[in-house]
């Protein structure tokens, strides 16, 4: 049976939606969108089945558009179609790539004959499964293929994105010619903008606007281009594997585009605005986009960022989202935060960066207004976790309440207490941001006030810093003998005569549009946490459910599920003996497709109701995250020794030989770090 029918019409889920179908709320279609994956569904998720085909580590799985082929590809060169529902393999096909193959992609509109890979030997290839052949090499890319893009409504056309800096436009109406010196088909170079360092690591193409085209690097930069607006260039010549290739001319990394291939306004960038920070970029820490995904809409877009968390992007939102700076204007934000839209809430408020100016803001406070006694609840629960120190715990409940009614200034103001004690990556700016949402709502909050400077000052912002400080002393006359004021205010004076301001310099030359787009980047929306994304490249973050969910693999051998509107965990299962890196959830039913260092595929849907244990279930999930934290920031080259097979007991290496089962230790596998 189609595990999306085995729902019990107890699910007061499921009534909901009936009733709303009932009064035409809904179509018959939006229903059935929203039924397949419940919260319901979500709580008996488990292990299905596990599929066996594969010699290597599984680096990339694809549904056919209609849900009823699976296909597989590793790193044994081969690919693998499968009848996920009977668990029979269609058919075992070699690509002919001499290197571990890192994306696999169905064209639309094949009638699901014809399929894309690209592969660590640099080629993309494509072949038709109906007869088992290959029907075209393209070694244009001189260095990794990382990931193939394909648009529904543009079914002659794929994208490929390699580490040699190259987004290419596939057109299989063409014929093609890799040695040819017409070979046109470059869609971005990002070496003529970003660096000779630059490498693409991942490509998305919007589902409802097929001209956008959003690439993820080995920076914390989330580009998004409009290709109307772009000329397709010439493939540069450099190092190849063809002995008459021609002799690669003078580069030009960082100066631009030689015949001005992408105009200024046709891109858009994003970053969580904390990772601008020089300081960041300096330390040992890689940042890289490891996938990108839209929404279903096209509205968002959702980035799994190695190195650090998982964020959700708002693309339809670049005029007012800039990065946060303390300078803002009452009138533009609280329009956005109004309880008949949850989902928006907050994260409207951002401007954009690194202009230390700032005022207060003159707005109606909310904290007269009667709390809901739900949301007063969920407020005490919050604050009773507070007390005990179980910081993830008090920040998931006010999360709940937020977004049920964000509204409320004090449940801005505590969450931020919550996150300044946590200190997870990213937890101050995101504190920075509520103390300021805190502020739009009710100027008149102290705390909110004094814990501003004090995050500005963390994120290593002191000219910002100074001025809110400033600003709280004469606006709060009467705090101004209190000790803590007193060491703050020392704080902010010897990192401001110690010249630690962050500014926007880069080491590697950038060009001129890369500086301008670097500067008006937009914020995110909503950040989920909670996974470990250090040691592979590859590590995939979906929408589930009618984007209701989010999951994400992680370096800890799990896979998380994440409420999309409220951030908070719902589940982690335990994927693999290593490391989760592949989710792919099927397109119309509760069915989802995982993979990593592990020769295998597993499929999980929802189990019985028999009561039995699911041993796949992580219940303490917020200790999981918490240890995934840890292991984020463990020192650089322990984690190198980690990941090539030792464990580390106290400053002792310790060769690992044995006892695979040690949650403490990383097998390496053949994936290159990120």
């Amino acid at each position: 049976m189609d595990s999306s029918l085995r729902i019990k019409y107890e699910d007061p889920q499921l009534l909901h939606l009936l009733r709303q179908r009932e009064n035409n709320e809904l179509t018959g279609r939006t229903l059935s969108n929203k039924l397949y994956v419940t919260d319901t569904l979500i709580s008996r998720l488990g292990l299905e089945k596990e599929l066996d085909g594969h010699r290597g580590c599984v680096n990339c799985l694809e549904w056919n558009e209609s849900g009823r082929i699976l296909a597989s590809a590793s790193d044994d060169m081969h690919l693998i179609v499968w009848d996920p529902f009977r668990y029979k393999r269609k058919l075992t096909f070699h690509t002919g790539h001499s290197g571990n193959i890192f994306s696999v992609k169905f064209m639309p509109k094949s009638n699901d004959s014809t399929v894309v890979t690209g592969a660590g030997d640099s080629g993309v290839r494509t072949h038709d499964i109906s007869v088992s052949e290959t029907t075209l090499i393209c070694s244009c890319h001189t260095n990794r293929v990382k990931r193939i893009a394909t648009a529904r409504a543009i079914p002659f056309i794929f994208w490929s994105a390699a580490e040699d800096g190259l987004i290419l436009q596939h057109d299989t109406r063409i014929r093609h010619n890799c040695k040819s010196n017409d070979c046109k088909n470059v869609l971005v170079d990002l070496v003529n903008h970003a660096g000779r360092r630059a490498e693409a690591k991942c490509v998305a193409v919007n589902p409802t606007r097929p001209e956008l085209v959003a690439v993820g690097a080995n920076d914390p930069y989330v580009r998004m281009y409009d290709r109307r607006m772009i000329k397709i260039g010439q493939v540069p010549a450099g190092p190849t594997m063809y002995d008459d290739w021609p002799i690669p001319p003078p580069s030009t990394p960082g100066k631009g585009d030689p015949d001005d291939n992408i105009p200024v306004g046709c891109a858009q960038y994003f970053i969580a605005g904390h990772l601008r920070s020089p300081r960041l970029r300096d330390n040992c820490r890689c940042f890289t986009s490891t996938y990108i995904t839209f929404s279903a809409d096209g509205s968002e877009l959702l980035v799994n960022m190695g190195g650090e968390q998982i964020y959700l992007f708002d693309i339809n939102k670049n005029n007012n989202s800039r990065i946060l700076q303390c300078n803002v204007n009452s009138d533009n934000f609280t329009e956005s935060l109004k309880c008949s839209e949850p989902q928006d809430n907050k994260d409207d408020i951002s401007r954009s960066a690194y202009e230390p100016t700032y005022q207060f803001i003159n707005a109606t406070s909310s904290d007269t207004k009667e709390i809901p006694e739900r949301i007063e609840k969920l407020k005490h629960e919050a604050d009773l976790k507070f007390q005990q120190q179980h910081y993830t715990q008090a920040i998931n409940f006010y999360n709940e309440a937020i977004n049920k009614c964000p509204h409320v200034a004090v449940l801005y103001a505590n969450r931020a207490a919550a996150l300044m004690k946590r200190r997870w990556d990213g937890d101050i700016y995101s504190a920075l941001r509520d103390c300021q949402t805190t502020l739009v709502l009710n100027p008149e909050n102290v705390k909110a006030h004094f814990r501003l400077a004090r995050c500005l000052h963390d994120l290593n912002r002191p000219i910002e810093a100074s001025r809110v400080i400033d600003d709280f002393r004469d606006k709060f006359s009467n705090y101004s003998s209190n000790s803590s004021y007193r060491a703050l205010r020392k704080d902010i004076t010897e990192a401001m005569n110690a010249g630690g301001d962050d500014t926007n310099s880069y080491q590697v030359q950038i060009s001129a549009y890369e500086y301008q787009w670097r500067h008006n980047t937009t914020d995110y929306k909503l950040r989920f946490c909670g996974h470990c994304n250090t040691t592979t490249d590859i590590k995939e973050a979906n929408y589930f459910g009618n984007d209701r969910y989010i999951v994400a693999g992680s370096d800890d051998g799990s896979f998380f599920i994440w409420d999309r509107f409220t951030t908070n965990i719902v589940r982690v299962l335990r994927g693999d003996e290593r490391i989760v890196n592949c989710l792919q959830p099927h397109p119309s039913t509760c069915l989802l497709a995982t993979s990593g260092i592990d020769p295998v595929i597993r499929l999980w849907s929802p189990l019985p109701e028999d009561g039995s244990v699911n041993e796949r279930e992580i219940e303490n999930f917020h200790e999981a995250a918490s240890a995934n934290q840890v292991r984020m920031n463990r020192d650089p080259f322990n984690m190198m020794m980690i990941n090539m097979g030792y464990r580390l007991a106290g400053d002792s290496i310790i060769e690992d030989e044995d006892d695979p089962s040690d949650p403490s230790i990383i097998h390496p596998g053949n994936c290159r770090t990120s």
